[in-house]
Formats: C-alpha cells, sequence, structure tokens
C-alpha cells in the first residue's frame, strides 16, 4: 500500500502554481497550452517571438497551432502579463511585463536582441523631466546594427 503522505508536498506545491497561473489569468479558462506559453516565455528570460515561442511549444505540446499562439500572446498583452516590443519592422518580441526599465539593440542581419542598461539614459531621462516640468512614464530606446558576428561576416563579405 502506498503512502499518500508522501505525495502532499507535491500535491500542495502543484495547487499553488495551479492558483498562481489561475491569478494570472483573471479568471480566463486556464487551458495547458496557455500555462505553457506563459511559462515558455518565463523561461526565455528575455524577448521571444511568436514564431520562436511556437517553435519551442511544439516540442512539447504537438497539437498546438500558430494561430494560437498569436491569440494566446494577445491575450497576455490584454491581461498585461507581456510586453509586446516591435524592435525593427521584421518581428514583434515578447517579454514578461515588469522587468527593470533596460534599452535594446537589435541586429539588422540575423536579429538577435542585446538588452542593455545605461546610466545614461535614466540621467537624460531626469533631466528632460526636470527641464520640461515632464513626468515620463516609459522610456524606449532601440538601436539597430550588427552584432560582432555579423559585422564580420559583412566585412568577409566586402
Amino acid at each position: 500500500m502506498v503512502d499518500r503522505r508522501s505525495y502532499r508536498p507535491y500535491i500542495d506545491l502543484r495547487m499553488r502554481n495551479i492558483r498562481k497561473v489561475q491569478n494570472e489569468l483573471k479568471g480566463r479558462p486556464v487551458t495547458s497550452q496557455r500555462k505553457l506559453l506563459l511559462s515558455l516565455i518565463k523561461k526565455a528570460g528575455g524577448h521571444v517571438s511568436a514564431k520562436e515561442l511556437y517553435r519551442r511549444a511544439t516540442r512539447i505540446h504537438e497539437s498546438i497551432s500558430l494561430a494560437t499562439v498569436y491569440r494566446t500572446l494577445r491575450l497576455f498583452k490584454e491581461l498585461g502579463l507581456v510586453e509586446e516590443r516591435r524592435l525593427g519592422q521584421l518581428y514583434c518580441h515578447y517579454e514578461i511585463k515588469g522587468l527593470a526599465q533596460h534599452q535594446h539593440m537589435v541586429c539588422r542581419s540575423c536579429g538577435k536582441v542585446i538588452e542593455f542598461d545605461s546610466p545614461l539614459f535614466n540621467q537624460l531621462a531626469e533631466e528632460l523631466q526636470r527641464d520640461y516640468s515632464f513626468t515620463l512614464n516609459k522610456v524606449e530606446v532601440y538601436m539597430e546594427g550588427y552584432c560582432k558576428d555579423c559585422a564580420k561576416d559583412e566585412k568577409d563579405s566586402t
């Protein structure tokens, strides 16, 4: 006979995780696909495109469709769980909302996104608020160029 008490910590942890996801989805049905996508976005730790999210999700849940990924991302955005960033003209990237303020550099060749934080941007924001009596709620900086690898490839091809 199996001692069910040994399963108790596992069940408690699982129920806590389910309640947390339900709170995040604010009353919307908590489907296995939504749980998976939210988990994958959190694990990405930065920016992830819808197509990359789809690629990762189909490894785990083969029946998920690209349309489901886009609908779920739209829902997550409406609920304030993720932020959508248009980095360049090619793709939207998604990240968990509430991460510390940061700026972005995007490679024009491979699409790599590099996040960075510079005190210069914070100083500039403070100076602008002071000089123009303006309250900033959000500062977004996006820079485009070539990463180290693509810049090298670019030089080699010329």
